[in-house]
């Protein structure tokens, strides 16, 4: 086993010192010029969630009449954020980085990674000061806390497919940038994030609607965070909601196998890259 760990290490040294570099680097250059810097990772969600706060909760009185749902709104907010940074800036790191590929050669994968590993980074930052307003929001801690990184880890590797399938594409037509930035305000009205799931559930119209929006990866994902995190007894899951074994399953198989087909796809085409850009 130590000889096994010791071969990776020697094989996978080079791809690891670039992908630390790489990450340093890209999380530096999100902030730099700026005054307030890194604090721009706690500033940025804060404020969104106190306008979505104010004209969602206050103005449209949009609640699930339970005493976690304002900290509720602010981790689907990060969560949310997340995705989508990862998602957006995972697409375009390729081509971003197009100059150090033809320049020097490692694993192509690794600028994709590095990009969202930075986004990891600043949702780690999010998450702790969710966990800080959560003592203060009525938050309920328990046992379950501990099942959180698999369902964070779910959610970057989720986020790291779907880059990686966009970046490959990206490439190639750069109209998927646009293509991709309606798709995710689609996706993000789909997801329960400023509304609460039960708007949907009770109505008795569309309450089949609510089981649909489970099964979407990215919502059980943000949805299986909350719950555990914050409030067990108030947030409901795909497990909850459509309670039939094996369609709870649909969403971790397409977590899967999207995953699988982002590596698969980059790969095949990764060659070709530094010769189209």
């Amino acid at each position: 086993m130590t000889e096994l760990i010791k071969r990776l290490q020697k094989r996978y040294h080079y791809a690891i010192v670039i992908f630390k570099e790489l990450v340093k680097t890209d999380f530096q250059l999100r902030y730099q010029g700026s005054f307030l810097g890194v604090l721009w990772s706690v500033l940025k969600p804060l404020m969104l969630f106190c306008v979505m706060y104010v004209v969602f909760v206050k103005f449209l009185k949009f609640t699930d009449g339970t005493p976690t749902y304002t900290i509720s709104l602010l981790c689907g907010n990060c969560l949310w954020g997340f995705f989508s940074e990862a998602t957006s800036m995972g697409m375009r790191s390729v081509v971003d980085r197009g100059d150090l590929l033809r320049k020097i050669h490692f694993p192509n994968y690794i600028i994709v990674a590095a990009t969202t590993m930075g986004s990891m980074i600043s949702l780690g930052i999010n998450m702790v000061v969710v966990i800080v307003f959560g003592f203060f929001t009525h938050a309920h801690y328990t046992w379950r806390v501990l099942l959180v990184p698999l369902s964070i880890i779910q959610l970057y590797l989720l986020a790291l497919g779907v880059a990686l399938l966009l970046g490959t594409m990206y490439v190639y037509y750069r109209d998927i940038a646009h293509i991709w930035e309606v798709a995710l305000q689609a996706l993000f009205y789909a997801t329960p994030v400023i509304y609460p799931i039960s708007m949907v559930t009770q109505n008795p119209h569309f309450a089949w609607a609510a089981k649909l929006l489970m099964l979407n990866p990215s919502t059980q994902a943000i949805m299986d965070i909350r719950h555990n995190l914050l409030s067990p007894e108030y947030v409901d899951t795909v497990w909850s909601i459509v309670n039939t074994t094996w369609i709870d399953l649909i969403p971790y198989v397409l977590s899967v196998i999207i995953i699988w087909l982002g590596i698969h796809e980059f790969r095949k085409h990764s060659s070709k890259f530094a010769e189209v850009l």
